[in-house]
């Protein structure tokens, strides 16, 4: 029996005795699995059949290695693109309009609770007007600020008109005698204006308070869909940067080469590219979490600027960092050059190589 043979088989038919198994049968076997599956991506990739044993199989090894780090490289590029745009997306929205929509209708409403308490006294007061003159003007600011859509700026119209009789009946009230049946009905009037329940100004402000926080808490969840988008990106960072290491070591031992410099650059090109997405991201998702816990509370008085200045430190850098996603797809296409670019010798060599 030869050295490069084994005793493991089977008795034979007649003789019992056990058939021969070679060792190199043996891995064939335990191989097999493995080159059906690199035969099935293969396939997916386009590059056709595997060659039959005892022929080159390395054209097609290259070919399937290139198609794979092209197609993650691509996949990558995309998954990071939209989960970051994802979070980044809302961030700059959040500051410019939807949290100084919510404070001004905080301060609109502040200034109306103050408002109230002026309509009683006994002559007219400047204290009043700039009261009024203040909730109009935040009123006008929440509209500019997109607060409810079309729907929501028709409801600020609609409040800005109730406020103006509201003031003129107070005004009017207030050049009463103080006691007069004239003066309370007017005051009785301008009170129902305010405080309806069914469509007094303060009902629909509230409204819009509630509307307008609900939007702040859409912009700044990090729901199920954004869990999922960034942890396809990290594991198609894994399968990248994986892949590149295995392209790596197959190049090492069919073409002696130590270290192949694109495929190098393309896997701490993939790392950067990832690493300050993800960091960007923490930044960003922390400031627009502060913004939301703030926010979620009615806020009166001297809390109302206190709050704008905060919100204005927790967003800050937002605008910039939301426009760097533009990098992700320049990076990501610099990463499909270099996938592309630390093969292509051994792909043009083996091409024209007769066989």
């Amino acid at each position: 029996m030869s050295t490069g043979e084994a005793t493991t088989g089977g008795p034979g038919p007649d003789t019992g005795t056990p058939f021969p198994v070679s060792r190199q049968a043996g891995e064939t076997d335990r191989r097999a699995p493995a080159r059906a599956a690199g035969d099935l991506l293969a396939r997916l990739l386009g590059a056709g059949r595997r060659p039959p044993e005892g022929t080159s199989t390395t054209a097609h090894d290259l070919t399937v290695r290139h198609r794979l780090l092209l197609a993650l490289a691509v996949l990558l590029t995309v998954s990071l693109f939209l989960s970051y745009q994802g979070v980044h997306g809302d961030a700059n929205p959040l500051r410019t309009s939807s949290a100084p929509a919510v404070l001004s209708l905080d301060t609109a409403v502040y200034a109306l609770g103050r408002a109230q308490e002026d309509a009683r006294a006994p002559a007219p007061t400047s204290d009043f007007q700039k009261q009024i003159s203040a909730a109009a003007q935040n009123l006008s600011v929440a509209a500019a600020d997109g607060v409810g859509g079309p729907a929501g700026r028709q409801t600020l119209r609609t409040i800005t008109g109730l406020i103006t009789v509201y003031a003129v009946k107070v005004q009017q009230a207030q050049l009463q005698p103080h006691g007069s049946v004239l003066r309370e009905a007017y005051l009785s009037y301008a009170t129902s204006v305010l405080n309806d329940k069914a469509a007094g100004i303060q009902v629909r402000l509230t409204a819009l308070q509630r509307q307008q926080r609900a939007a702040v808490h859409r912009q700044t969840s990090f729901g199920p869909l954004l869990w999922l988008s960034w942890t396809a990106t990290l594991l198609l960072t894994l399968a990248l940067g994986a892949a590149l290491v295995e392209t790596q070591l197959f190049l090492r031992r069919r073409f002696r080469r130590r270290y192949n410099r694109h495929l190098l650059a393309a896997g701490a090109l993939s790392l950067a590219l990832v690493a300050t997405a993800v960091l960007f991201t923490l930044w960003t998702q922390h400031g627009m979490a502060d913004t939301r816990t703030l926010l979620d509370r009615r806020l009166t008085g001297r809390h109302i600027p206190d709050a704008g200045r905060q919100t204005a430190s927790y967003l800050r850098h937002t605008g910039f960092r939301a426009a760097a996603a533009v990098w992700i797809l320049i990076g990501g296409i610099l990463l499909m050059a270099l996938a592309e670019t630390g093969l292509r010798r051994h792909l043009d060599d083996y091409r024209f190589r007769p066989r």
